[in-house]
């Protein structure tokens, strides 16, 4: 895969996942950190990254919702 490819995947990704920690915190009533450390505690992160390219063609509300009942079935406690 050329390089320049590469890297505009992963800014992809990056920016895909930081808007959903945004989304997810205001959603939620949190801080963006307090998201971002929720999410990874209950293997968020690793989801988006394997499945972005699919989590990325869904409506950024259902995105959000997956990924709410995701962290649910890992253990996580909002909904």
């Amino acid at each position: 895969m050329d390089i320049v490819v590469e890297h505009s995947i992963i800014r992809d990704k990056a920016e895909y996942l930081l808007s959903l920690i945004s989304h997810f915190a205001e959603r939620n009533g949190l801080n963006k950190m307090q998201a971002y450390r929720y999410i990874k505690r209950f293997g968020g992160i690793k989801l988006v990254d394997e499945h972005y390219n699919i989590m990325h063609t869904l409506s950024f509300d259902e995105a959000l919702d997956s990924l709410t009942h995701y962290l649910n079935r890992q253990g996580g406690a909002i909904t």
